[in-house]
């Protein structure tokens, strides 16, 4: 059974206080959703993202569920069993032969230690996470930070790589353009230490925006 746990509700506070822009956001959208999934390794949150990279949800979920059939009986394969299965099984789940490799690799670092259990995650601080896990193959800066949020519930991570977190500070400041992720980088220290709550508003915002331009 999956169990997600909501973050605190203090955010809210904390970022209309900051920012005005965010005060009115937060107003229409309501309190934050960001759920954590404390059952999930960081080695499963890995191979889950590079599943869903570039591709539509839905595909991935299809290609996720043929490479768990490749393994009955368990919720999730082992590193080990993954580094035992014939690549072309895997291609043949539907994965292009660089998701394999880079699945590949992020079950060889799990093997090694580089991927920590979350336990020890537990004691690390997110950049140290970071640069450990961005050596491997095909993992870059936001793939690890989406397992930060999403799998350890880190409260302060603001991805400025994410095309839906720079287009929600556009559209929340009414910019012409998006920030360069040095930019946003530098205007979100002032929603330090909630973040990563912040990052949650600013999708909200662009999905506002979004819908509003379909009508």
């Amino acid at each position: 059974m999956t169990l997600h746990v909501p973050l605190t509700r203090a955010p809210e506070a904390f970022l209309s206080g900051r920012d005005p822009d965010f005060a009115r956001l937060i107003l229409r959208i309501g309190p934050c959703t960001l759920r954590v999934d404390v059952t999930r390794e960081p080695y499963e949150a890995l191979v889950r993202a590079i599943a869903f990279q570039q591709i539509h949800g839905r595909a991935a979920e299809a290609i996720l569920g043929r490479f768990l059939d490749l393994y009955p009986g368990v919720r999730f394969p082992e590193a080990e069993s993954v580094l035992a299965t014939e690549s072309s099984l895997l291609r043949g789940a539907g994965f292009s032969a660089g998701k394999v490799g880079a699945i590949r690799a992020i079950a060889e670092a799990t093997a090694l230690g580089i991927v920590p259990a979350r336990s020890e995650a537990a004691t690390l601080d997110d950049e140290t996470l970071i640069q450990r896990m961005v050596s491997i193959r095909g993992v870059g800066r936001w793939t690890v930070e989406m397992m930060l949020m999403h799998t350890l519930g880190r409260p302060d991570i603001l991805p400025v790589d994410d095309f839906g977190v720079r287009e929600g500070w556009r559209v929340l400041k009414g910019l012409a353009q998006q920030p360069r992720p040095r930019e946003l980088a530098a205007a979100g220290l002032t929603l330090s230490p909630f973040r990563s709550a912040a990052s949650w508003y600013l999708w909200r915002a662009a999905d506002e925006a979004k819908l509003k331009s379909a009508r």
